[in-house]
């Protein structure tokens, strides 16, 4: 299974091939920040799953349109970690199974039952590289 995204004007496109091996929620302060929002809603693939088109900016690992500003991805050695709201396809049935920096979630969110809780990053640092 394929699925596209892109930023808001359409000049980044991108492609993701299978199922991703992560879904979650992240309320750290730059991710608040990044999206302008509450939280972040990511997944996370293999590299190799994932191909791209059009020029991006990256701040701190974090790839963006630099026409729009559209949020989209972060692009590392072996995996990607795709903002779930520049998927084409919305709602993508992607269901979180972690939610990270739980200590800064709004209260009056509440946890997302069958995800595991994080006060603040998991162990290994997988689900936020920023980590603040």
């Amino acid at each position: 299974m394929a699925r596209h995204g892109g930023c808001l004007c359409g000049a980044v496109r991108y492609q993701v091939e299978g199922e991703p091996y992560r879904i979650g929620l992240c309320h750290c302060a730059d991710c608040r920040k990044e999206s302008g929002s509450s939280f972040t809603t990511f997944a996370h693939w293999p590299r190799d799953a994932f191909s791209f088109s059009g020029v991006t900016g990256i701040y701190k690992g974090r790839s963006f349109c630099p026409l729009c500003g559209g949020r989209l991805f972060c692009l590392n050695e072996q995996d990607v970690e795709i903002r779930l709201g520049s998927l084409d396809d919305a709602p993508a049935r992607l269901f979180p199974d972690i939610e990270v920096w739980t200590k800064r979630r709004e209260p009056w969110l509440h946890a997302i039952e069958g995800a595991t809780q994080h006060v603040e990053d998991t162990p290994s640092g997988e689900s936020d590289r920023t980590g603040s």
